[in-house]
């Protein structure tokens, strides 16, 4: 039976890229969490952590897929 793979950019069998994909999509489903939760945070929260309300603020407004 020939190796099925399905392009983008990638050879990978499709049960690779599936759990290629999965994980990206878990990892975007994480920073995306981490960030709301981020939100919710008071000054003294962050101050705690320690990270300035600056710092929490450029982190809140990156999209879910940058690092």
């Amino acid at each position: 039976m020939a190796d099925m793979t399905y392009g983008f950019q990638t050879s990978l069998p499709l049960p690779a890229f599936l759990t290629r994909v999965s994980g990206l999509a878990a990892t975007w489903q994480r920073r995306a969490r981490q960030r709301a939760e981020l939100a919710e945070l008071s000054d003294l929260e962050l101050h705690d952590l320690p990270v300035s309300r600056d710092a929490a603020e450029f982190e809140m407004r990156k999209p879910f897929w940058r690092d």
